[in-house]
């Protein structure tokens, strides 16, 4: 009776048992299948989460690329975005943390919509300015266009009378002469005969020149390519002159002859061969003529 009653109470001990495990097992596969819906559903909605603020990261990119000057604030909002992506990325997967970032990214798109609002006034500022200041250069530049016309004219007027207003030598002619103690001159063409170089030209009347003390620089250059005369040097800017002689006179507004004696180098003999004579007024050459010595 007692080992009945004993086998009995084994069997209801096993059963419960039984139907313990199957429940466990039961709840333990329910609980698993729900942990990896939860897990696949969570990791989508990070995705999610991810690809919108990618989009808002584009958003960002195409209003930057739109301003030819950088704006600052959607810089800074876009680094903002970038960085809370880079931390999406290693962040956990779970309900708290994913929680976190859907707020973040609600205020982020909050603040896109009224920079990106913002941006699009800006651009339209700019795009009435830009049409403003296109006009206004058509105008300068019409402006300048006139100015520098006036200008040259200036200048080429201002050219004429500058060179109108230069003395001018006529006439030039230069020879061997003999000088005879009484005064009286000899022209030669013998270079042996030739006591000196006679240079004659006549300074043009010319109303533009104001009347007084005025001065030619004659430079007499012989086969050698010799400077005759005093072959000194004269400076005018970077320009440096020799010069036989300076013929100064008074002028007086009208015709006026003149004529310079040039003497060789050391005293000298002359050379035989040609002759050329320049006459400059400052740097600029006003005349120019030659001769032979035989």
């Amino acid at each position: 009776m007692e080992n009945n009653t004993s086998s009995k109470g084994l069997k209801i001990a096993l059963g419960i048992a039984v139907v313990l495990f199957l429940g466990t097992g039961f709840y333990t596969m329910n609980l698993y299948k729900s942990t990896s819906e939860d897990k696949k559903e969570l990791t989508e909605q990070k995705q999610l989460v991810m690809n919108d603020l990618n989009a808002m990261a584009k958003q960002y990119d195409e209003a930057i690329g739109e301003n030819e000057v950088a704006n600052e604030s959607l810089i800074e909002a876009r680094s903002r975005i970038q960085g809370l992506i880079d931390s999406l990325k290693i962040s956990e997967t779970n309900v708290k943390s994913l929680w976190r970032y859907k707020q973040k990214y609600a205020s982020l798109q909050k603040e896109m919509d009224v920079l990106l609002a913002q941006n699009d006034s800006l651009r339209v500022e700019n795009s009435y300015l830009a049409t403003s200041l296109d006009s206004t250069r058509v105008r300068l530049e019409e402006r300048t266009i006139f100015t520098d016309s006036l200008l040259v004219q200036n200048n080429a007027l201002a050219e004429v009378v500058s060179d109108a207003s230069v003395l001018s030598a006529v006439d030039l002619k230069a020879s061997g002469v003999i000088v005879r103690t009484s005064g009286k001159v000899i022209p030669t063409e013998r270079a042996g005969r030739s006591d000196k170089i006679r240079v004659c030209f006549i300074v043009a009347k010319n109303k533009l020149i104001q009347a007084g003390d005025q001065e030619l620089y004659i430079q007499v250059i012989d086969p050698k390519n010799n400077t005759l005369g005093l072959n000194e040097q004269v400076q005018f800017g970077n320009k440096t002159l020799n010069y036989s002689i300076i013929s100064k006179f008074n002028y007086e507004n009208a015709n006026l002859n003149i004529c310079e004696f040039v003497e060789a180098l050391d005293d000298a003999d002359f050379a035989k061969g040609r002759y050329f004579v320049n006459v400059f007024n400052e740097k600029d050459l006003v005349a120019t003529s030659e001769f032979t010595l035989k």
